[in-house]
């Protein structure tokens, strides 16, 4: 699969572990939040942007990033976008990106507010976890020939 690269450096994969918050957009970053980082993120000076161009890894990085939000192709979005300026182009990531992850965003708060829910996956995890390590350790013994 394709990788989302970071908004400080289009040549570094995205991570969470990045301890700047803004080299990458949350799955639970509110629409402010979403705009601010858009807004911040690595670009160059030339006008128009460009998908395949070595010497430009951000533009491509960001085009990729609106393809996968609007579930078009990469080239496509390039199409879409090839004579923006940054600004114009960022607003329309901006939108797409906040429209993409409205949903599941709402989905995650819903989930989080239904404690019921949530203690049921746990049980159920829980139950999971002792059958998963009963087996191995079952395994284990009979490998070193303990308990028969």
């Amino acid at each position: 699969g394709a990788r989302v690269m970071s908004l400080a450096d289009g040549r570094r994969k995205m991570s969470k572990s990045d301890p700047n918050e803004d080299t990458r957009i949350n799955v639970v970053d509110e629409a402010d939040a979403i705009k601010r980082k858009v807004k911040r993120c690595t670009t160059d000076t030339i006008v128009g942007i460009e998908l395949n161009n070595p010497d430009r890894p951000e533009a491509a990085n960001l085009l990729k990033l609106l393809a996968l939000v609007t579930e078009s192709t990469p080239e496509e979005a390039e199409a879409s976008c090839r004579d923006d300026n940054w600004g114009t182009f960022k607003g329309k990531l901006t939108e797409a990106l906040v429209e993409y992850l409205t949903p599941i965003q709402s989905r995650y708060k819903r989930l989080l507010g239904d404690e019921t829910y949530l203690k049921e996956r746990l049980e159920v995890g829980q139950i999971r976890a002792r059958e998963v390590a009963g087996e191995t350790l079952s395994n284990v013994e009979k490998a070193m020939g303990i308990g028969l």
